[in-house]
């Protein structure tokens, strides 16, 4: 069962067209970071990040996309945590034909303050729950590039699967091998490969369209990939277990009010990620 939500003065209007600043000016904005994505290896940078969350200098807020985001080389005055307000300069993403796609500037980036709780999270986040991953899937399907960031209440999630991750593919691997490699005349230190984790998630669930035959959305979720770095002393059948636990008994639990943020992929836009889960208590 879903929970009434209540808009707010600021809720976005569903039907108003998706657009993009013209050109490649930059912007002042601030955003509520919802989404800290699972690094990805890059031949420049060793991992890249992406980043999402609500425009809220903008009247009615919107969704962005922060990316590339290098966390190595973001010092303590500009690391941000999920859920922290954010100032910062960001261009559009001109080779993104995304709407919400733009390229953070990243000396500009200041972490003004943390929202502390889901109460205080929850007025932010509710103007942008969608009942039907269906119709966001039919919508890039057929007026495309259409919305490509969204908050999915599930009406059951059926299960959550857990393989072996099985090590990068070639492409990633030859990325990190060259990073590896190339000289970096800034640092004294030797350059770190990233490690893949020990195991891939998948969530399969129904969205609230009545019609819907299920979906199945891989886990692209920072603290997917953190909480097994975390317990990487355990084996393979406790850290099962503990990814269990944590991602579908607590998180998508009767207790609680669950909300899915996905995303999809520049290069397959019908391709949608869970990026991160909001979990309120009902």
């Amino acid at each position: 069962m879903g929970t009434p939500d209540q808009p707010s003065l600021f809720e976005p209007d569903p039907n108003e067209p998706l657009t993009k600043t013209p050109g490649t000016r930059t912007e002042r904005m601030r955003v509520l970071i919802t989404v800290k994505a699972a690094p990805n290896p890059s031949e420049t940078y060793g991992e890249t990040v992406c980043v999402a969350g609500i425009r809220i200098d903008q009247i009615p807020h919107r969704w962005i996309r922060l990316y590339p985001i290098n966390f190595r080389e973001l010092d303590n005055p500009r690391k941000f945590h999920k859920y922290d307000i954010v100032s910062l300069e960001a261009r559009p993403a001109v080779a993104d034909p995304r709407p919400e796609s733009y390229r953070p500037v990243l000396d500009t980036v200041r972490s003004e303050k943390k929202l502390v709780g889901w109460s205080r999270r929850k007025p932010f986040i509710i103007d942008h729950v969608q009942a039907s991953m269906c119709e966001v899937l039919t919508a890039v399907r057929d007026h495309p590039p259409a919305r490509s960031l969204a908050a999915i209440r599930p009406r059951l999630v059926k299960d959550l699967e857990i393989r072996p991750h099985g090590g990068w593919d070639p492409s990633e691997q030859a990325k990190i091998d060259r990073y590896v490699r190339q000289e970096d005349l800034l640092s004294t230190g030797l350059r770190t490969a990233l490690e893949a984790p020990r195991f891939k998630g998948w969530y399969r669930y129904l969205c609230q369209s009545p019609n819907c035959k299920g979906h199945r959305q891989g886990i692209y979720d920072w603290e997917w990939v953190a909480l097994q770095r975390r317990f990487s002393h355990l084996d393979d059948v406790a850290l099962t277990a503990t990814l269990r636990r944590n991602f579908f008994d607590q998180m998508c639990g009767p207790a609680y009010d669950t909300v899915f943020y996905v995303g999809n992929q520049k290069k397959h836009q019908n391709v949608f990620m869970i990026l991160g889960v909001f979990y309120p208590k009902r």
